[in-house]
């Protein structure tokens, strides 16, 4: 159930602030000249409008690549705890994840991924581009795993056009546990925007897979990474998660 305020947090969250105008003005020609990134396809990204920027993810830069490199403003969710930090270092944070677009949200499973869903429409609702990563979470090995259905969902109910996007190179611009980027030539490829209608309503789970599935084909295509088959997630640590997972939906 959906509260008054719970309304009004959501729609604050499709409006960009100061921040983050400022941090466009202000990063965009800053990476554009240090990093000289190759970006491919931008054309492809309707300049007005919902859509859906559906992206391979190997990097904590990753979005950070995307927003900045991306011909429009897109906007994206971040775990709250980036938002709530005490003392200067978590005025920083705020203020950078703001800068570039981020949207609070609580990570998890259950009610929570439900809500984190629910923000993604709401922003595409309010004709945003919204980036999201099917995956759910970073490639450590370099290989593509299968989409969760979250994206079939959105781009269903919504009616938003999906756009494909390969990252190439994130990962050895910022690979895990490195605190700061490389000066590394990364490759963004923008492909031609996917109409997911054809494959059912989003209450088919039939058709949100069938979905995701042709969303990852397309960005499997720009990326070039191997397919993995499987779900990216750590093997569950107890009887207690394993139900858990049988139990949680698959779109969550």
């Amino acid at each position: 159930m959906t509260t008054e305020d719970d309304d009004v947090s959501v729609t604050r969250a499709t409006r960009p602030g100061f921040l983050y105008w400022l941090g466009r003005t202000l990063l965009i020609p800053i990476v554009r000249l240090y990093y000289r990134p190759i970006v491919v396809g931008s054309t492809n990204v309707p300049r007005e409008g919902a859509v859906i920027l559906a992206s391979n993810h190997q990097s904590f830069i990753d979005s950070i690549v995307i927003p900045v490199l991306a011909p429009r403003p897109v906007r994206f969710l971040a775990k709250d705890s980036y938002f709530t930090g005490t003392g200067i270092s978590g005025r920083l944070s705020s203020a950078f994840f703001r800068g570039i677009g981020a949207v609070p949200v609580e990570r998890g499973a259950g009610q929570a991924a439900q809500a984190a869903l629910d923000t993604g429409k709401a922003l595409l609702d309010d004709d945003n581009a919204f980036a999201l990563y099917p995956e759910g979470t970073r490639s450590l090995d370099g290989r593509l795993y299968r989409g969760r259905t979250g994206v079939g969902w959105l781009a269903l109910t919504t009616g938003a056009p999906v756009v494909p996007v390969g990252l190439i190179g994130t990962d050895e611009l910022l690979p895990v546990g490195a605190k700061r980027p490389r000066r590394v030539r990364v490759t963004v490829v923008f492909g031609e925007p996917i109409d997911v209608s054809g494959h059912g309503p989003a209450s088919s789970g039939r058709a949100r897979r069938h979905a995701t599935d042709q969303i990852m084909d397309a960005i499997a295509e720009l990326s070039g990474q191997e397919r993995a088959g499987t779900f990216n997630e750590a093997p569950p640590s107890g009887a207690a998660e394993r139900i858990g997972r049988v139990l949680r939906p698959e779109r969550l």
